[in-house]
C-alpha cells in the first residue's frame, strides 16, 4: 500500500490559520507559525473580551443612574434601596436609558424611592 503524504492536510491547516490572521501586520498575516501565534492570542482576548464587556456595561449603567439620581439628591445606593421596597422592578439598562433620555420620569421614580426610604 503506498503512502500517503500529508502536504494537503497541512495546507489546509496553514491556511485555516493565515486566513484567521489576515489584515494582520508584516509577519503575523504571512508566515504561518507567527501567524499561528498571534491567532492563539487573540482568540484568548476575545473570549476575554466577551467577559469583560458584560461588567464594562454595567459599570457605565452604575454610573448613568448614579449620576441622575444625584441631580435628584439621592445617592446610587439608597435609589437602589428605594426602589426595591417600592417593588419597582426595572433592570439597571432601561434606568440607565431613563436617566440620560427621559429625566422627568427618572425623576419620579427618584420621588418615589424618596418615600419608602423615608
Amino acid at each position: 500500500m503506498a503512502r500517503i503524504k500529508g502536504g494537503i492536510n497541512s495546507r489546509k491547516k496553514h491556511n485555516r490559520v493565515l486566513k484567521l490572521a489576515k489584515g494582520y501586520r508584516g509577519a503575523r498575516s504571512k508566515q504561518y507559525r507567527i501567524a499561528k501565534q498571534s491567532v492563539m492570542r487573540a482568540l484568548t482576548s476575545s473570549y476575554a473580551g466577551r467577559k469583560q464587556k458584560k461588567r464594562q456595561f454595567r459599570q457605565l449603567w452604575i454610573a448613568r443612574i448614579n449620576a441622575g439620581a444625584r441631580l435628584n439628591g439621592l445617592s446610587y445606593s439608597k435609589f437602589m434601596y428605594g426602589l426595591k421596597l417600592a417593588g419597582v422592578e426595572l433592570n439597571r439598562k432601561v434606568l440607565a436609558d431613563m436617566a440620560v433620555n427621559d429625566p422627568e420620569g427618572f425623576a419620579s421614580l427618584a420621588e418615589l424611592a424618596k418615600t419608602k426610604i423615608a
